[in-house]
């Protein structure tokens, strides 16, 4: 079954930019996910070969790859090697607990949370923002565990923090592009519900060829509302601007800043290192940061890493950010060349 039609962006891009250094690509024609690359070899003939599938590509170790994948265990090693990742503890589902013979299920997050709210509850193993919620109560803590066990058995409870949210993409000791992540917002004008700027609001990703589907039904957005004393139907004034979900994340409608030439040396370093030392060559960090990224780092959270990096959103917020994302795929495909 295919997933989201934004997981398809890669394999065509890598189609049409192989050509540029004599490689070709070979898509698996049904669903166009998979792909495999050949390179030109020495003497014109074909070359070595590398393949993909969804964001995947033959550039990352294995083990670290599945390292990156459970946010648990990263922020561990992370932990060890004493970058600043946010606190926090994973809890099991029902089935899980009984599987490997431990109590920390639900009530027991429940009664890990009693003094902590508000929390952050996340998928050990999501991608995209999917099923992350900001809760503040124990109604909302087993409302948003309930909806991660239904596809995930292990979540992760964790600390609230705030500031900016930005992601770094490191290929090879290189910083290949960074853009700050705003969350789905709408601003009022005067006289149109929120679900009508919503409405307008997915009908500008449509005119723009961004495929993002926003979901005015998730429970996420009701309960930020809620936290504002707002609903659907409520009407804000010209020019007000309100957040409607507490992850940032472009499929669930946020929007993208590229801020890759702003970025202090510092936390260039910061990315380039933790690329390293979590034994990648390709890899998406995630940072929050309280205050700017173009300044001095003061006080920062390592959010998560990503061994497959999708930049499927961003890519379709307009020509620039497609330039970037194509230049970003060219020195990925040069970069396998080169290893292979």
């Amino acid at each position: 079954m295919r997933k989201k039609k934004e997981s398809l962006v890669l394999a065509r891009l890598l189609e049409r930019l192989a050509p540029e250094i004599g490689a070709r690509v070979v898509l698996e024609p049904e669903w166009n996910i998979a792909g495999q690359i050949t390179f030109p070899g020495r003497t014109g003939k074909s070359g070595k070969r590398s393949y993909f599938r969804y964001n995947t590509l033959d550039l990352n170790p294995v083990g670290a790859s599945d390292i990156a994948k459970d946010k648990d265990y990263a922020n561990f090693f992370m932990r060890t090697m004493r970058y600043p990742t946010v606190p926090g503890k994973t809890f099991f589902s029902d089935e899980w607990c009984g599987a490997i013979g431990s109590k920390r299920n639900a009530g027991a997050a429940a009664r890990f949370a009693a003094s902590r709210y508000p929390l952050i509850v996340k998928p050990n193993s999501g991608s995209q923002g999917e099923g992350v919620a900001l809760v503040r109560d124990r109604k909302e803590l087993l409302r948003a565990l309930k909806q991660v066990f239904k596809y995930d058995r292990v979540a992760l409870v964790q600390k609230y923090v705030r500031g900016r949210d930005y992601r770094i993409v490191v290929l090879d000791k290189e910083i290949i592009s960074a853009y700050e992540r705003i969350a789905l917002n709408v601003v009022g004008d005067g006289h149109s519900s929120i679900l009508q700027l919503l409405k307008k609001k997915q009908r500008g990703f449509k005119a723009s060829n961004r495929d993002t589907r926003i979901n005015v039904k998730d429970p996420r957005i009701a309960a930020k509302l809620r936290s504002q004393k707002l609903t659907m139907r409520s009407v804000l004034e010209s020019g007000k601007k309100i957040f409607l979900l507490d992850n940032a994340n472009l499929s669930t409608g946020g929007d993208a800043l590229d801020v890759t030439g702003n970025i202090h040396p510092s936390f260039k370093k910061v990315a380039v290192n933790l690329t390293r030392d979590m034994a990648l060559r390709l890899c998406g960090v995630d940072l929050m940061v309280d205050g700017d990224i173009a300044t001095a780092p003061k006080k920062y959270w390592i959010l998560e890493i990503n061994a497959a990096p999708g930049l499927d959103h961003y890519v379709k917020g307009g020509r620039a950010q497609q330039k970037i994302v194509e230049n970003l795929y060219l020195k990925v495909l040069k970069s396998l060349a080169k290893r292979l």
